[in-house]
């Protein structure tokens, strides 16, 4: 089965400067459900017009750009009962040893930052994303609601940032399994919630699974004595506690990208190589949404590990440059792709394209709120998703989406 779309925007869009501008004025870091009445109409009509837009450029899949919130991850782990905002957190000293967003960090000048830590039992209570899908549906007749996408965190965003033994308290749980377990559970309900509002596609951002590739993250987890290798197939085991009980119908896909800070900022480099084969044929998502729009991503050899049935959408498209990519080149390496992943599953060049590939940015345009690639301005960033949208046009003419 082929991508929903052959041209998929990843999710996040730079924020008009009105809607900044109301946001600093409220002091906002939280999510929609908890905005001031003032912030929440700016984000209503910035929302809006982000819609008009996509429907009138032809983006796909409509979403609201994540306008609701300060940054990606915003918004669900808040919401659950048994979570607790833990505030100044060392930078140094209360994340994982040789964790990369800890150095970047550093080098900004960050000194702490706050996190969530399960104090009890953790429980799903009340959804955390409904209003925001909710406010996005409600701008669009029913029929288009298989066009939206709606992304969110991943389960294992926490447990794998904060130091060791420090995700969760000794009252609350005794083992990353119990842990895992209910939060795996949590999702399944927030799932199933906006399954039944309506919503037919969820993404999830997990950028920090690709620190498994960095030698840097690997040894600091040798360091604070965890196996890099067991870890990550303890993250693939939680990752698909969610999956277990999702609607047949509920697409859901996964965002690897190499980070994507304001200014231009990726956190690591490094090539999918070392834990491709894993994450292909055993993460039970639909579809992985990959970045490869530079060399830090290395080449296309991991997509020989890409399992027949598995969708990949190649993020050849950079939110972090300005300048227009070759849409000749970039066809060109949509094919050298798609010629990988043929010989490794011993299908033609055209089966893999018409079952398997899409093309899309490498990442969102802001990640947080105030995020945006070194000079992006948001001309820029609608014509990237034209030319992503005409990139899929070259390719595979106008079936380009669900």
């Amino acid at each position: 089965m082929a991508p929903p779309f052959r041209a998929e925007q990843i999710g996040s869009l730079m924020r008009p400067q009105e809607l900044l501008d109301a946001r600093s004025a409220a002091g906002a870091t939280t999510t929609y459900a908890h905005l001031s009445e003032e912030l929440h109409r700016a984000t209503e009509v910035a929302i809006a017009q982000a819609v008009t837009k996509q429907i009138e450029l032809g983006i796909r899949p409509i979403t609201s750009g994540e306008y609701e919130r300060d940054k990606f991850y915003s918004g669900f782990f808040e919401k659950l009962a048994g979570m607790q905002v833990i505030n100044d957190i060392p930078v140094g000293n209360g994340f994982r040893t040789g964790f990369p967003t800890v150095k970047t960090l550093e080098k900004l000048g960050v000194k702490t930052r706050d996190s969530l830590i399960a104090v009890d039992k953790i429980n799903h209570v009340e959804s955390a994303y409904l209003s925001e899908w909710k406010a996005l549906s409600a701008l669009l007749p029913p029929a288009r609601w298989r066009e939206c996408k709606l992304t969110m965190p991943p389960i294992t965003h926490l447990h794998m940032q904060m130091a060791v033994g420090t995700a969760y308290s000794a009252s609350a749980y005794t083992s990353d399994e119990e842990y895992f377990q209910d939060l795996g559970a949590a999702y399944a309900v927030e799932w199933r919630i906006l399954y039944e509002a309506g919503l037919r596609s969820i993404q999830i951002d997990d950028p920090n699974l690709l620190f498994f590739v960095s030698e840097e993250f690997r040894s600091g987890c040798e360091v604070d004595g965890v196996d890099p290798d067991a870890l990550l197939d303890q993250y693939i085991w939680a990752h698909n506690l969610c999956l277990a009980s999702k609607p047949t119908d509920l697409h859901v896909g996964i965002h690897l990208c190499r980070g994507n800070m304001a200014g231009s900022n990726h956190i690591i480099s490094g090539s999918y190589e070392r834990i491709a084969k894993r994450i292909f044929s055993k993460l039970n998502y639909d579809t992985y949404y990959l970045e490869y729009d530079t060399e830090r991503a290395g080449d296309f050899e991991p997509l020989r590990h890409l399992p027949i049935g598995k969708n990949v959408v190649l993020g050849v498209i950079s939110t972090k440059s300005p300048e227009l990519e070759d849409i000749e080149e970039m066809v060109a390496r949509v094919y050298a792709a798609a010629e990988i992943i043929a010989r490794g599953q011993s299908r033609t060049v055209a089966d893999v394209l018409d079952s398997s590939l899409g093309v899309s940015p490498q990442c969102g345009f802001a990640s947080m709120s105030k995020g945006g690639g070194e000079g992006m301005t948001m001309f820029l960033m609608w014509k990237k998703l034209v030319l992503m949208k005409d990139l899929a046009h070259r390719i595979w003419g106008e079936n380009q989406g669900a």
